[in-house]
């Protein structure tokens, strides 16, 4: 069966992302990707404009190219819940009910970059996620996933052995990094055959040096490295935001010049 890389979790300009979809398109071919998998902003959407999104993700797509279109849904507490494949626009906040929408149409549900505090709650939805975002590169950086979200996905999975584990870009910046992917092993390049083979796993994350089979607890050496990089990550990060809010505060502004810098590091 061949296999096909490409990246999950990317927004566009039909929500809040940089990217045109055909440019977004055109840059990761550029990166030797062959499919991205879509999570527009749900609440920039009516059954209209979400035919129209679906339209032209299919139009852009080609034998060499893939785009599948997919909803983020923005839930209480600014929880986040990505349904890669789903496109029906949802009235709820409820995540239960959000998660039960995603799997009615056929859609991939993944809880995305759970908050620490959120994790008791997550614990206790009735409703049943596909998956956990364990490494999305936009808020845990692209040096290393948090240990805690892997630690989630496993007490979860203690009580649901089907849940998995993604790897998400939450791609919305043209500087953002952009290296984190998934290996798919796919039967054709297309958006039924892409999400038919994520739905039955058959796919591996891969960042650098690292690779990571969906579902499987870090190795110990692995979650110390890990736990190293991301608390240092964490502190640069909030550090940084400190000093955009003193910034804002005091009436000035970042130069463009080192948002760009700053976002290939974050």
């Amino acid at each position: 069966m061949p296999t096909f890389t490409g990246i999950l979790h990317a927004h566009s300009t039909w929500s809040d992302g940089d990217f045109p979809l055909v440019e977004l398109r055109d840059a990761l071919k550029a990166d030797g990707y062959r499919f991205v998998c879509m999570g527009d902003h749900a609440e920039y959407f009516d059954e209209a404009r979400a035919a129209e999104y679906r339209a032209e993700c299919a139009r852009l797509s080609d034998a060499s190219f893939v785009m599948v279109p997919g909803f983020e849904f923005g839930c209480l507490e600014r929880l986040h819940i990505v349904g890669l494949g789903c496109t029906v626009p949802f009235g709820s906040q409820e995540p239960d009910a959000v998660i039960a929408h995603i799997r009615a149409h056929g859609g991939f549900s993944i809880i995305a970059h759970p908050k620490n505090e959120h994790f008791p709650w997550i614990e206790g939805f009735t409703a049943r996620p596909h998956a956990i975002e364990v490494w999305n590169s936009k808020y845990d950086g692209r040096y290393a996933p948090r240990p805690g979200t892997f630690d989630l996905h496993a007490r979860m999975r203690a009580r649901d052995p089907a849940l998995t584990t993604t790897y998400g870009v939450d791609l919305h910046f043209r500087h953002q990094n952009r290296k984190l992917h998934i290996e798919l092993e796919c039967d054709a390049l297309d958006a039924p055959s892409i999400l038919a083979a994520i739905h039955a796993g058959r796919y591996v994350g891969r960042m650098g040096e690292y690779r990571f089979v969906p579902g499987a607890p870090l190795a110990p050496s692995q979650r110390r490295a890990f736990a190293f990089r991301s608390a240092r990550y964490l502190a640069f990060r909030r550090t940084v935001k400190t000093v955009k809010e003193l910034l804002d505060k005091s009436g000035a502004a970042l130069p463009p010049g080192i948002k760009a810098q700053l976002r290939r590091i974050f």
